[in-house]
């Protein structure tokens, strides 16, 4: 199987769907991530809070798959944007990792109340440049942050990681990074079983037009939206599952459908508010 691939703005590609480890047990890591690779995911994203970096490396360990078949990232804290704490971090999750360089770091949030993130942004550019990351993003900033951080380093983000799904997605942050070339990864894609999303007919009704399952939809809608998921399972069927979604293809009138499930007012976030992660 071959997994499609997004160009980013720095010329490098990555698998456009990958195996997220969020809320994946530290315990659980290794295995699920080891299953992961035996169906055929390459693209891994972990982060230092996660807690299961070491996880994830013991798997890449023992897997014997080539370096540059696998697509790694991790994630920056938010006590960690400070003075030199940037160094110090990439460093402990490269050696949790077992990894001489990941292929993406992100600044996880934000943080705003701590206005340190410009700082933090300027300290992952130079992370790039010393060869431990081959590219470099943020997660969670809104158009203000991103804005503000190209104004005051020049850098454009390669991605910016949000939560995005049928009902909260971010037509205003999305606007932004397309017209920035600026890739969109989306965590959360399924909405997190916080909404009954499968039961919503324009994905129910679509599932059942192309005998995919309501999740297997929703994974090709934002693969045809050119987003880049990574939903998170620990169930080898369910790794099968979000991987099935290269045979078939929804219809315009499909995707403006679950577009449409949108709402207006922006209340469909499920998870925390940017602005209010510090």
């Amino acid at each position: 199987m071959t997994i499609p691939t997004v160009q980013l703005n720095d010329g490098y590609d990555i698998p456009q769907l990958g195996y997220g480890v969020f809320k994946v047990p530290p315990a659980d890591t290794e295995r699920a991530v080891a299953e992961a690779l035996e169906v055929g995911y390459r693209h891994i994203d972990t982060a230092a809070i996660y807690g299961n970096e070491e996880g994830v490396g013991a798997a890449i360990a023992k897997a014997g798959i080539p370096r540059h078949e696998l697509f790694i990232t991790t994630k920056l804290w938010n006590d960690r944007h400070d003075g030199d704490e940037p160094d110090a971090a990439i460093r402990e999750s490269l050696d949790k990792l077992g990894l001489e360089r990941v292929d993406l770091y992100l600044v996880h949030w934000p943080t705003p109340a701590k206005d340190n993130f410009v700082h933090a942004w300027q300290k992952l550019i130079e992370i790039r440049d010393r060869g431990l990351a081959r590219s470099i993003g943020v997660s969670n900033f809104l158009v203000p942050h991103l804005e503000r951080i190209v104004a005051e380093t020049g850098v454009t983000p390669a991605v910016d990681q949000i939560e995005l799904h049928p009902a909260h997605q971010q037509r205003d942050v999305t606007d932004w990074a397309a017209g920035h070339g600026v890739a969109i990864e989306a965590w959360g894609p399924l909405g997190q079983g916080k909404y009954d999303l499968f039961g919503i007919p324009a994905v129910k009704d679509a599932a059942s037009a192309h005998a995919k399952s309501p999740a297997q939809v929703v994974l090709r809608w934002h693969l045809q939206k050119g987003n880049i998921v990574f939903p998170k399972s620990v169930r080898r069927e369910r790794l099968e599952e979000n991987l099935d979604v290269f045979d078939f293809e929804l219809s315009d009138a499909e995707i403006a459908a679950i577009d449409a499930l949108d709402p207006e007012d922006g209340s469909g976030r499920v998870s925390a508010h940017p602005d209010e992660v510090n």
